[in-house]
Protein backbone atom coordinates (compact mmCIF):
# COMPACT_ATOMS: atom_id res chain seq x y z
CA UNK A 1 0.00 0.00 0.00
CA UNK A 2 1.43 3.17 -1.36
CA UNK A 3 1.93 6.53 0.98
CA UNK A 4 -1.16 8.52 -0.60
CA UNK A 5 -3.60 5.16 -0.13
CA UNK A 6 -2.45 4.50 3.67
CA UNK A 7 -3.18 8.80 4.12
CA UNK A 8 -6.50 8.30 2.40
CA UNK A 9 -7.93 5.48 4.87
CA UNK A 10 -6.16 7.35 7.53
CA UNK A 11 -8.41 10.27 6.48
CA UNK A 12 -11.40 8.08 6.31
CA UNK A 13 -11.06 6.72 9.68
CA UNK A 14 -10.52 10.38 11.29
CA UNK A 15 -13.45 11.44 9.45
CA UNK A 16 -15.68 8.47 10.75
CA UNK A 17 -14.64 8.87 14.32
CA UNK A 18 -16.05 12.98 14.27
CA UNK A 19 -19.01 11.55 12.44
CA UNK A 20 -20.09 9.19 14.75
CA UNK A 21 -18.91 11.12 18.00
CA UNK A 22 -21.06 14.60 16.06
CA UNK A 23 -23.80 12.16 15.87
CA UNK A 24 -23.87 10.75 19.15
CA UNK A 25 -23.92 14.14 20.50
CA UNK A 26 -26.48 14.49 18.76
CA UNK A 27 -28.71 11.84 19.69
CA UNK A 28 -27.72 12.90 23.44
CA UNK A 29 -29.05 16.32 22.34
CA UNK A 30 -32.74 14.64 20.77
CA UNK A 31 -33.14 12.80 24.39
CA UNK A 32 -32.60 16.08 25.70
CA UNK A 33 -35.35 17.92 24.40
CA UNK A 34 -37.70 15.07 24.65
CA UNK A 35 -37.12 15.30 28.37
CA UNK A 36 -37.92 19.14 27.90
CA UNK A 37 -40.62 18.71 25.47
CA UNK A 38 -42.32 15.91 28.04
CA UNK A 39 -41.98 18.48 30.73
CA UNK A 40 -44.44 20.98 28.96
CA UNK A 41 -47.10 18.45 27.47
CA UNK A 42 -49.78 16.31 29.25
CA UNK A 43 -50.77 13.09 26.96
CA UNK A 44 -54.00 11.81 27.05
CA UNK A 45 -54.98 8.02 26.20
CA UNK A 46 -58.33 6.34 25.60
CA UNK A 47 -57.46 2.49 26.11
CA UNK A 48 -60.07 -0.06 24.95
CA UNK A 49 -61.09 -3.11 27.00
CA UNK A 50 -60.18 -5.59 23.98
CA UNK A 51 -59.39 -5.04 20.32
CA UNK A 52 -62.34 -6.69 19.00
CA UNK A 53 -64.13 -4.47 16.61
CA UNK A 54 -66.93 -3.87 18.64
CA UNK A 55 -64.68 -2.44 21.97
CA UNK A 56 -62.53 -0.49 19.73
CA UNK A 57 -65.79 1.00 18.42
CA UNK A 58 -66.86 1.68 21.72
CA UNK A 59 -63.41 3.49 22.86
CA UNK A 60 -63.64 5.92 19.79
CA UNK A 61 -67.40 6.86 21.29
CA UNK A 62 -66.09 7.17 24.65
CA UNK A 63 -62.78 9.53 23.50
CA UNK A 64 -65.33 11.71 21.60
CA UNK A 65 -67.87 12.42 24.86
CA UNK A 66 -64.62 12.70 26.67
CA UNK A 67 -62.68 15.33 23.88
CA UNK A 68 -65.45 17.29 24.35
CA UNK A 69 -65.82 17.51 27.95
CA UNK A 70 -62.69 18.01 28.77
CA UNK A 71 -62.26 20.12 25.83
CA UNK A 72 -65.19 22.35 28.08
CA UNK A 73 -63.31 21.75 31.25
CA UNK A 74 -59.57 23.29 29.51
CA UNK A 75 -60.93 26.36 27.20
CA UNK A 76 -58.75 29.07 29.04
CA UNK A 77 -56.49 27.14 30.24
CA UNK A 78 -52.50 28.23 29.22
CA UNK A 79 -50.58 26.79 32.05
CA UNK A 80 -49.75 22.88 32.67
CA UNK A 81 -50.06 22.95 35.65
CA UNK A 82 -53.47 24.11 36.23
CA UNK A 83 -54.68 22.02 33.32
CA UNK A 84 -53.45 19.08 35.63
CA UNK A 85 -55.10 20.20 38.80
CA UNK A 86 -58.47 20.74 36.55
CA UNK A 87 -58.43 16.63 35.56
CA UNK A 88 -57.54 15.79 38.89
CA UNK A 89 -59.88 17.53 40.38
CA UNK A 90 -62.44 16.23 38.04
CA UNK A 91 -61.31 12.58 37.77
CA UNK A 92 -64.95 11.11 38.94
CA UNK A 93 -66.31 13.49 36.29
CA UNK A 94 -64.67 12.01 33.38
CA UNK A 95 -65.39 8.46 34.56
CA UNK A 96 -68.87 9.05 34.89
CA UNK A 97 -68.64 10.48 31.35
CA UNK A 98 -66.74 7.70 30.01
CA UNK A 99 -69.62 5.46 32.14
CA UNK A 100 -72.66 7.01 30.34
CA UNK A 101 -71.45 6.37 27.21
CA UNK A 102 -70.72 2.57 28.04
CA UNK A 103 -74.07 2.06 29.38
CA UNK A 104 -75.86 3.58 26.35
CA UNK A 105 -74.08 0.60 24.31
CA UNK A 106 -75.69 -1.40 26.63
CA UNK A 107 -72.54 -2.38 28.05
CA UNK A 108 -70.70 -2.94 31.95
CA UNK A 109 -67.46 -2.19 31.79
CA UNK A 110 -65.40 -0.14 34.63
CA UNK A 111 -63.46 2.77 33.96
CA UNK A 112 -60.33 4.57 35.86
CA UNK A 113 -58.97 7.37 34.53
CA UNK A 114 -55.40 8.35 36.50
CA UNK A 115 -52.28 10.25 35.78
CA UNK A 116 -49.42 8.06 35.15
CA UNK A 117 -45.26 8.66 33.90
CA UNK A 118 -44.65 5.63 31.45
CA UNK A 119 -42.44 5.38 28.53
CA UNK A 120 -44.41 5.90 25.17
CA UNK A 121 -42.36 4.80 21.88
CA UNK A 122 -42.60 7.10 19.10
CA UNK A 123 -45.92 8.29 17.66
CA UNK A 124 -47.17 10.88 14.79
CA UNK A 125 -49.67 13.33 15.35
CA UNK A 126 -50.86 15.10 11.72
CA UNK A 127 -47.55 16.14 10.94
CA UNK A 128 -45.64 16.26 14.43
CA UNK A 129 -43.21 13.04 15.47
CA UNK A 130 -43.07 12.60 19.38
CA UNK A 131 -40.03 11.10 19.91
CA UNK A 132 -40.01 8.06 22.30
CA UNK A 133 -39.30 8.69 26.13
CA UNK A 134 -41.23 8.82 29.45
CA UNK A 135 -44.33 11.18 29.28
CA UNK A 136 -47.20 12.27 31.84
CA UNK A 137 -50.05 10.70 30.34
CA UNK A 138 -53.86 11.33 31.31
CA UNK A 139 -55.37 7.98 31.03
CA UNK A 140 -58.75 6.47 30.87
CA UNK A 141 -58.87 2.60 30.97
CA UNK A 142 -61.87 1.05 29.83
CA UNK A 143 -62.84 -2.59 31.14
CA UNK A 144 -59.68 -5.09 31.44
CA UNK A 145 -58.02 -2.52 29.37
CA UNK A 146 -56.16 -4.93 27.14
CA UNK A 147 -57.11 -3.36 23.79
CA UNK A 148 -54.55 -0.18 21.68
CA UNK A 149 -55.55 2.92 22.49
CA UNK A 150 -56.03 6.13 20.67
CA UNK A 151 -54.74 9.15 21.90
CA UNK A 152 -53.79 12.77 21.22
CA UNK A 153 -52.21 15.88 23.42
CA UNK A 154 -54.37 17.08 25.86
CA UNK A 155 -52.22 20.16 26.85
CA UNK A 156 -51.37 22.02 24.84
CA UNK A 157 -55.01 21.56 23.57
CA UNK A 158 -54.20 19.41 20.51
CA UNK A 159 -57.26 16.72 21.33
CA UNK A 160 -59.41 20.11 20.28
CA UNK A 161 -58.41 20.63 16.64
CA UNK A 162 -59.53 18.94 13.19
CA UNK A 163 -56.23 16.81 12.00
CA UNK A 164 -58.23 14.76 9.40
CA UNK A 165 -56.00 16.19 6.74
CA UNK A 166 -52.85 15.26 8.43
CA UNK A 167 -51.09 18.84 8.95
CA UNK A 168 -51.78 20.24 12.45
CA UNK A 169 -54.03 23.65 12.27
CA UNK A 170 -52.21 26.63 12.77
CA UNK A 171 -54.08 27.55 15.88
CA UNK A 172 -52.38 24.17 17.33
CA UNK A 173 -49.33 25.22 15.95
CA UNK A 174 -50.10 28.70 17.93
CA UNK A 175 -50.36 26.61 20.96
CA UNK A 176 -47.34 24.87 20.51
CA UNK A 177 -45.06 27.39 20.39
CA UNK A 178 -46.54 29.01 23.40
CA UNK A 179 -44.89 26.35 25.34
CA UNK A 180 -42.08 25.12 23.51
CA UNK A 181 -38.90 26.92 22.12
CA UNK A 182 -37.51 26.94 18.49
CA UNK A 183 -35.29 23.84 19.34
CA UNK A 184 -37.76 21.78 20.70
CA UNK A 185 -40.76 22.73 18.02
CA UNK A 186 -38.10 21.65 15.49
CA UNK A 187 -37.77 17.77 16.85
CA UNK A 188 -41.22 17.72 17.02
CA UNK A 189 -41.55 18.55 13.10
CA UNK A 190 -38.26 16.95 11.32
CA UNK A 191 -38.47 13.38 10.04
CA UNK A 192 -42.33 13.28 10.73
CA UNK A 193 -44.44 10.29 8.98
CA UNK A 194 -47.64 12.94 8.37
CA UNK A 195 -49.91 10.12 9.86
CA UNK A 196 -53.58 11.52 11.50
CA UNK A 197 -53.77 10.41 15.05
CA UNK A 198 -53.31 6.76 15.71
CA UNK A 199 -54.04 3.31 17.18
CA UNK A 200 -51.04 2.17 15.83
CA UNK A 201 -48.46 0.94 18.83
CA UNK A 202 -45.52 0.19 15.94
CA UNK A 203 -42.47 2.63 16.14
CA UNK A 204 -41.70 4.91 12.85
CA UNK A 205 -37.99 3.74 11.71
CA UNK A 206 -35.78 6.30 11.05
CA UNK A 207 -33.36 5.64 8.46
CA UNK A 208 -30.07 7.45 8.44
CA UNK A 209 -27.50 7.24 5.24
CA UNK A 210 -23.72 7.72 5.64
CA UNK A 211 -23.27 10.12 3.00
CA UNK A 212 -19.74 11.12 4.11
CA UNK A 213 -18.47 7.69 3.34
CA UNK A 214 -20.17 7.79 -0.20
CA UNK A 215 -17.87 10.93 -0.98
CA UNK A 216 -14.92 9.59 0.50
CA UNK A 217 -15.53 6.59 -1.56
CA UNK A 218 -15.91 8.82 -5.08
CA UNK A 219 -12.61 11.23 -3.43
CA UNK A 220 -10.16 8.09 -3.52
CA UNK A 221 -11.46 6.08 -6.54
Amino acid sequence: MDRWSITAWLCMVLCAFVFFTYEGEEKRSAESLQQEIAGEIIRFHVRANSDSEEDQALKLLVKEELVEYMGELLCDVHDKQEARRILEDNIENIENVAKGVIREQKKEYNVEAYFENSYFPIKTYADMTFPAGIYEAFRVDIGAAEGKNWWCVVYPKLCFVDVSYGVMPKEAKDELEAVLDEDELKLLYENSAGNSCSDSEDETEYVYEFKIFRFLNKLFK
